[in-house]
């Protein structure tokens, strides 16, 4: 068996795109980060950590691996979808369902796919 450590995202600025998912997550930048490291973390209380890097090549075909995330602080899949928005994330396919179920596959700045899904409290009411 092994434990998940971190998780890298390649990314052509660090500093930047960490600071993004750090509005997204509420997860703080590791101390010291600044702007223009090649290395920039956001470190939860337990692993995995995010870990952003650069890298010489931009990104040009789907991701192979994403994050699903889901709201919390009572924000439902479609409030947390807008507030992805309101912070510069775009929409790539709605697979959201007319009985609620679904999610959303989304993009941060960087073109980077993740998913929004429902809350755990939304899943256990079976709602939208």
């Amino acid at each position: 068996m092994i434990e998940i450590h971190g998780i890298t995202i390649d990314a052509a600025d660090p500093y930047e795109i960490a600071s993004w998912w750090s509005k997204a997550t509420g997860l703080p930048l590791g101390e010291g980060d600044k702007p223009g490291d090649d290395e920039v973390m956001l470190r939860t209380e337990r692993d995995p950590f995010l870990l952003f890097i650069r890298v010489p090549e931009g990104k040009t075909v789907k991701n192979r691996l994403h994050l699903d995330v889901n709201g919390t602080e009572g924000r439902t899949r479609d409030e947390e979808v807008e507030r992805l928005i309101g912070l510069g994330a775009t929409v790539y396919d709605d697979l959201r369902q007319p009985d609620g179920s679904g999610w959303v596959t989304m993009r941060d700045p960087e073109g980077n796919e993740f998913c929004v899904c429902r809350s755990q409290a939304e899943r256990e009411a079976g709602t939208a």
